[in-house]
This record gives C-alpha cells, structure tokens and sequence, in this order.
C-alpha cells in the first residue's frame, strides 16, 4: 500500500484535537495540535456539554489551519479523514463527527470513524521506544479503568473494569470534597507529595477480589468520612488525607496490572489515559515491572490527555488493516460504546 496522510480529529470531551498522521517510512506523527477548555469550564467545577460543542465549533477550523501550515502540507494531500465516533459527550462527538465527514466529502476521501478509547491504547505507540504486539494495557482516565489484552489493532479482550467510579473521576470527586479546584485530579496528586505516609490510611477496594476488577466509589466515602471525622483539616492533614488516598488507589492499580500481566504470560505492559500521567503511579509501576522483569511502556505526557494524534494513529493503522474505513457522508455518534465490541471486521 501506498503512503498515506490521515487527518485526526478528537472532540469527545473538552479538548479539541487535530493532527496529521503519516504512514510513510513505518509511520511518523508530522504535527497536532490541541486547545483545552479547562479555564472555561473552571469556574462551574466541570465539564458543561452544551458550552464544550460550541467551543469545539469555534477551534476546530484554526486548529486545522495550524496543524496544515506546521506539516507544510494542503488539505488535497489528505487521504482519509478519522475522528473520534465515541463513547463521550454527545454533542461533543457530533461537531467533531459533523466537521469530519463535510470536509472528507469536500475532499472526495474515506472517513475512519474512531473508538476514543482504542485512540488512547495504541498512544504509547507514538512514543519514541513504542511496544510490539501483544501486550496489556491498563487505560485509566476520568470515564474509564479497564486492563486489557491488546492482541493485534482491534483484537481486544478485557480482563477487568471498574464496577463504578474510574479511577480519574474518584481522583476529581475526593479533591472536590477537600475544596480543591478544577480539574482536582492532577492538583490532588500534586497535594499528595506533600503529605506524610501512612499518616492517613484507605481501603484498598477489591484488592484480594481474586479476579482483575476494580471499584473506588467507596475509597470516596471513606475520604468523605474522614474530612468529616477531622471538621476542618488544616492544610497539611488535607494533604495526609490527598496522600492516603492517592497510596490506595495506586497500589490497586499496579497489583491488578502485575498480576494481568502474569496470568497474560506476556512482558508488556501499556498504560494509557489521564492518570497514566501520574507520577506515583509510574514510580511504582516502575518499581513492580522491574522485580517482575517485563517492560513497561507509557504515552509522552502531550498524549496521556485527550488528543488528535491519537486518533490519526488509530485511523491510519485501521485504514491500514482495512477495516472501519467509509465512503464519507452519513455519519451517527456513540456516546456509549463498549471497547470490547470493535472487531477485525470492523
């Protein structure tokens, strides 16, 4: 097959995403960009759906304009059109699904509608030392914690999920309860090496569950108890209490990965989403992989959170496979859509 440049377009949430993707020379990101709309959505305390659309509208063009002119290449040069069909906010998904398609029929090419969360397994392949298939992955983020056996571009298996809150949204929802602000996670996380060990200690949920499951809803009531247990925490309980909480979701989370990993009886390990960004989990997981002798591989950082490089990748390698490519046109979002439903076949 010939090279192909693939446009990536992201819009599930808050941040709008565009990139050019080339599978030239084994396949080479050749720009992105990103704009967030955290300062926005900060003083409601989070993400407000109908105010994310219309902030889509207004960047998606300018984006796209930056990511041509930093490439030096023309929208003639593109040769499909992927972005991201779902799960996320559906208003969301539809200016980025919408904006896709109308110019994929300008152009005359195939669109690749995309699962969000396959954009964020195969991410760690954008990176400079890139995994080889197969290996696990363990996708943590704001909507999602799953471990999964990543076989081949759309060969997956899940292992394990959370059965309520993921691992990101309990991150966001304890720092709320200790009156930090938005987005809460990076900032508890950032509290939390500010307090002392073993000070305040959590349960680990579902820790000896015997199976690759997770659950954190109630690591959110047992810090939810304690605030209220203390009255008002001062400023170093508050990150005593960041810490406690961060030691127990971390532990879960790297003891399940090892012990996927294991049973898998592969070497590799993949972790993707927001959380992937944390810092204490990478040290442990660091730490465990190294004991274990298997290698563990991370997105760069600019890829851990949502955006359109990871949706050209994932749209260049399925196009490349032959699968999910469409005449552009006729389109439908999935703002609900499980990962363990893409097949080969598309």
């Amino acid at each position: 097959m010939s090279p192909m440049l693939i446009l990536g377009i992201e819009s599930s949430c808050d941040e709008t995403g565009i990139a050019l993707y080339s599978t030239d020379n084994g396949g080479a990101l050749l720009s992105h960009a990103l704009h967030s709309q955290i300062l926005m959505h900060r003083e409601y305390g989070g993400v407000v759906p109908e105010l994310a659309s219309r902030d889509h509208i207004r960047r998606a063009v300018p984006l796209l304009r930056k990511v041509l002119a930093d490439s030096g290449r023309v929208l003639a040069d593109v040769d499909a059109v992927a972005y991201t069909q779902g799960p996320g906010l559906a208003g969301a998904l539809l200016v980025g699904a919408s904006f896709a398609e109308g110019l994929a029929c300008s152009l005359g090419v195939p669109t690749v509608p995309v699962h969000h969360l396959e954009g964020h397994l195969l991410s760690p392949l954008l990176s400079k030392r890139p995994p080889t298939f197969p290996f696990v992955a363990l996708l943590v983020s704001g909507g999602h914690s799953q471990l999964m056996r990543v076989t081949d571009v759309g060969e997956y298996q899940l292992l394990g999920e959370t059965l309520d809150d993921a691992a990101g949204e309990a991150f966001d929802k304890t720092a709320k309860l200790l009156g930090l602000p938005y987005p809460g996670g990076p900032v508890l996380a950032q509290l939390a090496e500010q307090g002392r060990p073993d000070v305040v200690k959590f349960p680990r949920p579902m820790l000896h569950s015997g199976d690759l499951d997770f659950s954190f809803s109630g690591l959110k009531t047992a810090v939810l108890t304690k605030v209220r247990e203390i009255g008002e925490p001062d400023d170093q309980q508050r990150a005593d209490i960041a810490r406690g909480f961060q030691d127990a979701i971390v532990e879960v989370l790297v003891k399940k990965s090892m012990r996927a990993v294991k049973d898998s009886g592969l070497k590799q390990l993949v972790v993707a989403g927001g959380v992937g960004a944390n810092r204490e989990l990478r040290r442990q997981l660091d730490a465990a992989a190294l004991r274990a002798r298997i290698t563990v591989y991370y997105p760069e950082l600019e890829f851990c959170t949502d955006n359109g490089a990871m949706i050209a990748l994932a749209g260049a390698l399925r196009f490349q496979a032959g699968v999910s490519t469409k005449p552009a046109g006729a389109f439908a979002v999935r703002p609900r859509w499980p990962l363990a439903e893409l097949t080969n076949k598309g």
